[in-house]
């Protein structure tokens, strides 16, 4: 049993805890992320011509995203505050899978690091484009969301694909 490692959620009795980061040395932190909403043709189109009624879907995305990541710690149970010091989100067409492709890029400076808020902002972003298309497709299809790659902190660098 001593061949497992402790879970850092969880305190000496059982209890749910937030992890103590006060004594972790502050570095710069980034993280990517990714996602696909898939729309279908209609209302591909329509985003594609900046026609959809309720306004243009990939400038709101990428605002709701930006403001995702930065709402992050009151979302997510356990997640800490962090002082976001940049957060990029890109949304590109892609007209081969008739979707809107999602990037966030999250830094910070500090104790713990940006997975959490990278991973909102893709989620928030995918979920406004839900949200401004549902009346011409119930059938969008959110899909793919994922860490793509993270720098500093203790666990070190991850890029999607590569050895640990």
């Amino acid at each position: 049993m001593s061949d497992v490692p402790a879970l850092t959620h969880v305190d000496p009795q059982g209890g749910v805890q937030m992890v103590d980061v006060a004594d972790k040395r502050s570095t710069v932190r980034t993280a990517v992320a990714v996602g696909r909403v898939i729309l279908g043709e209609e209302a591909f189109r329509l985003v594609r011509e900046n026609k959809i009624r309720k306004g243009d879907v990939l400038t709101l995305a990428q605002i709701a995203g930006i403001m995702g990541a930065k709402q992050t710690s009151k979302l997510i149970p356990l997640c800490h505050d962090v002082l976001l010091r940049g957060v990029d989100v890109e949304l590109s067409l892609n007209e081969t899978a008739l979707a809107v492709d999602v990037r966030a890029y999250t830094k910070s400076v500090g104790p713990t690091g940006v997975e959490m808020e990278a991973l909102t902002a893709v989620s928030v972003a995918a979920l406004t484009i839900y949200d401004m298309c549902k009346s011409v497709s119930k059938a969008i299809l959110i899909t793919d969301i994922h860490l793509l790659a993270k720098t500093g902190g203790q666990s070190g660098n991850y890029r999607k694909g590569s050895a640990p």
